[in-house]
């Protein structure tokens, strides 16, 4: 019997060779035991001692960010970060979604930055790689620390999940709102339940995210949504539908962000199409190589990678402004998140000594 190549509630079940190690171990498929139980989440500390992450990358729209985990489970197939995994000496497939380094003492580690008198306070995002609110944070609540001492010092903070599960933590999200200090992206890129099981498959459904939206924007917080990924041939019909939905939820804004398969991902990508959707698998990837000159990625910022160098890219991008303004969504710029409220604790007593 062969190994399998996927498992139930997991993204893949492959582990391609790390491209920094030079000895790789491959699973045998005559030794498969088909009656052994897929791997479970094993958790590692993460005694990092810094906790902001500083970086100008032209894709990134803010400069500071904060990753309570390594690794994801959630176990999305396409997931840009799961190469990530390879600095750590473990690999891009299974080990990704099954290995999850946390940093235990994230919360002291922001708190000491925010106290130094260097801090000059700006949005720091959580989470710019892997999901600050996957599965395990529900026992662990590294981010929930994370957000009280955001919420203590009134720091602007933003989250991009795909997890309802932050509605768990409103409570001091609508304390930041208050002050302009708070604002919640999710991710969302089709709306197929059966293609989000697969593809996604322990994120929140499609609909308790937009559920978690509706109820962050009544409760004051700013709300967007990253239309993403689109997936050429899969999932790009569902791009006026998904905005549609996100203007009913009270959503501010949208952005459009296409797939990319970088490094082992695009092999995991192929095999997962041909594991669930294999009379999709030759039309989907040629139809991501036409948008990044036969290739699978393109690692280029992403307003190069869809300024009108591909036609399909193009198109892509003219369905997605049509419908944007069709759903009643404004050009105008938001204004950033305010800063001035920033308080560090005792500094108005320490004003009279």
């Amino acid at each position: 019997m062969d190994a399998p190549t996927h498992l139930h509630g997991r993204g893949t079940a492959l582990n391609p060779a790390n491209r920094f190690e030079r000895v790789h171990v491959a699973l045998d498929p005559e030794y498969f035991d088909p009656d052994e139980p897929a791997p479970a989440t094993e958790l590692y500390w993460d005694d990092t001692k810094s906790i902001i992450s500083r970086h100008n990358f032209p894709d990134f729209p803010f400069e500071a960010s904060i990753n309570p985990y390594r690794g994801c489970e959630h176990g999305c197939i396409y997931c840009y970060a799961r190469p990530y995994h390879e600095f750590l000496g473990l690999s891009a497939g299974i080990d990704f979604e099954t290995k999850i380094f946390v940093k235990k003492n994230a919360a002291a580690l922001l708190r000491a930055e925010f106290m130094k008198p260097s801090w000059r306070p700006k949005p720091v995002v959580l989470s710019g790689v892997t999901d600050a609110y996957q599965p395990i944070e529900i026992n662990l609540r590294v981010t929930r620390s994370l957000l009280e001492v955001f919420a203590e010092f009134r720091n602007p903070v933003g989250f991009i999940t795909k997890n309802a599960l932050i509605c768990r933590d409103l409570d001091l999200l609508t304390e930041l709102a208050r002050h302009n200090a708070a604002s919640v992206t999710f991710t969302i890129g089709m709306l197929d339940e059966d293609i989000r099981r697969k593809m996604e498959p322990r994120t929140s459904t499609i609909a308790k995210r937009f559920e978690a939206l509706k109820k962050l924007a009544d409760a004051g917080v700013r709300t967007s949504v990253n239309l993403a990924p689109v997936v050429p041939g899969l999932t790009d019909q569902d791009i006026p539908g998904i905005l549609a939905r996100a203007r009913d939820c009270g959503v501010g804004r949208v952005v459009c962000v296409p797939i990319r398969l970088p490094g082992a991902v695009g092999g995991l990508f192929e095999q997962w199409l041909a594991d669930h959707f294999p009379g999709h698998k030759e039309k989907v990837l040629k139809r991501i190589r036409q948008m990044y000159g036969g290739e699978l990625d393109d690692a280029r910022p992403l307003t190069q990678r869809m300024n009108g160098e591909s036609a399909l890219a193009t198109s892509i991008q003219r369905l997605f402004d049509v419908a944007y303004r069709k759903a009643g969504f404004s050009d105008e710029r938001r204004p950033p998140l305010n800063t001035e409220a920033f308080q560090r604790p005792g500094q108005t007593r320490q004003l009279f000594r």
